[in-house]
């Protein structure tokens, strides 16, 4: 069975017996980045420079070790290395941001670097992953098959009044985890990625083209990669195009980088032309939001917080976040809770989703079974405010997101999950059966019982 902690045990009927989870306010500090043996010259004026940033991203292994220098040793270089070899699906690519939440307020020492919930998600070793059943028998490269569901080019009609808009197919960080790891990012010997063949102003052109002749459409997530590799002038344009459109009455910017490169939104091209955006979506009555992607307490900080409230104070609507369930990062009640309150109360973002992490290869140490979901929604109820309480969801293949107990009927054993939907996608306009049918999602074998991993076993191949 797996190592996943189970529920915790009801406190004994006590006066004194306390709660499960105690809040304690914990305002948020930069991690002093002069700690780094690489890095103990970088003044704050670099530090804070958004170029600076972007050249120092670390994209290999030479580059991690010229950072880190003694305080890690060979044995997790060369773990780090097998993986790359032959299990990342995604490239390394990690701004110094996110490399100074790691081990932040502790000694740097292999042990240390090796357990921290972010280097597990954005810097994955060999030991990590799992040998029994690194990827799931029913994962694949597009799990939630958005590349299927294209009516343009990066343009996905999943939802009946949503899109998706792919602009481009990089971030400026890689992320282990990413659910769109075949197209997003360089190619690795695991995965050889698909590409965008459009040019940037044609592919924009499709989106605008088919939004026009679809006015049933309302709500645009304007994503990638990540929309903060998109030189500004060119963000800016195709955003305008969109307020241009009478039937667009949602616009969201999907950024990791508010977390990951909180200096780009706070250059000052960006700042004042995300107020010339919001200002017009404002008159135009269009809500524009940023809908960022944070996984652990750690990695909010005060730079976080001040990106957060300049794109706040020059109208942006909400700012949200939209992060993943993962073992051995969040995958406690505490630490969710931990999380939400740094989002919340600290840093003006409010917790929105959890996803539960996708189908895709090479990522079974990662996912949690749907009961496992249930049960962490069940335990962070309660302490945070009803508005900033987040939604965990399961994003079904061919469904999409769904409230982890909405699922219709659950084969614990086998960990199969079964669940229905109310639209169709753009693929199934002719499929009179969409909506009668049940649609499966698997939990990760090694937490079945073992009845339900010796049927996977024995069905391996099948």
């Amino acid at each position: 069975m797996a190592t996943i902690p189970g529920p915790r045990p009801a406190p004994a009927a006590t006066p004194t017996a306390g709660q499960p989870y105690e809040y304690r306010r914990s305002p948020l500090v930069e991690p002093d980045w002069t700690r780094f043996p690489g890095w103990r010259d970088v003044t704050r004026e670099q530090w804070e420079s958004a170029q600076w940033q972007r050249v120092n991203c670390v994209k290999n292994i030479k580059q991690l070790r010229a950072v880190l220098g003694d305080t890690v040793d060979e044995t997790f270089y060369a773990d780090l290395a097998a993986d790359q070899q032959a299990l990342a699906t995604m490239s390394m690519l990690v701004p110094p941001q996110m490399i100074n939440t790691m081990v932040p307020f502790a000694p740097m020492t292999t042990e240390a670097f090796r357990a921290d919930p972010v280097r597990r998600y954005m810097i994955p070793v060999a030991a990590d992953r799992r040998t029994d059943w690194p990827s799931h028998p029913y994962a694949s490269r597009d799990s939630l098959h958005e590349h299927d569901m294209w009516v343009a080019e990066g343009l996905t009609h999943r939802y009946p009044t949503k899109v998706l808009a792919e602009l481009l197919s990089t971030c400026p960080q890689y992320c282990g985890h990413c659910t769109r790891m075949d197209l997003v990012g360089n190619s690795t010997p695991a995965v050889d990625k698909l590409k965008l063949t459009l040019k940037p102003v044609d592919r924009y052109d499709a989106h605008i083209s088919y939004l026009k002749a679809h006015p049933g459409v309302r709500d645009v997530v304007v994503s990638g990669g990540d929309v903060a590799n998109v030189p500004w002038r060119n963000l800016e344009s195709y955003l305008m195009r969109l307020l241009e459109l009478e039937t667009v009455r949602d616009i969201r910017l999907a950024t990791k980088a508010l977390m990951g490169l909180p200096q780009h939104w706070l250059q000052n091209d960006v700042v004042e032309g995300l107020e010339r955006v919001a200002r017009t979506a404002a008159r135009r009555g269009v809500n524009l939001a940023i809908h960022t992607h944070v996984n652990h307490a750690q990695s909010i900080t005060p730079l976080v917080a001040r990106a957060t409230q300049t794109a706040l104070d020059v109208g942006v609507r909400d700012v949200r976040n939209q992060g993943v369930l993962m073992r051995g990062v969040n995958a406690t009640a505490p630490d969710l809770l931990d999380l939400c309150f740094a989002l919340q109360g600290e840093a003006g973002i409010l917790p929105y989703y959890f996803y539960m992490c996708d189908m895709i290869p090479n990522a079974e140490h990662w996912r949690v079974p749907v009961w496992y979901a249930q049960q962490l929604q069940h335990d962070i109820m309660g302490y945070l405010p009803g508005y900033a309480t987040p939604r965990i969801v399961c994003d079904v293949p061919f469904v999409g997101k769904r409230w982890v107990h909405m699922l219709t009927e659950y084969d614990r054993e086998r960990g199969i999950s079964y669940w229905t939907k109310n639209y169709r996608t753009s693929i199934e306009s002719a499929d009179l059966a969409a909506l009668d049918k049940r649609y499966a999602y698997y939990d990760p074998i090694d937490t079945l019982p073992e009845a339900g991993q010796q049927w996977w076993t024995a069905h391996r191949d099948d």
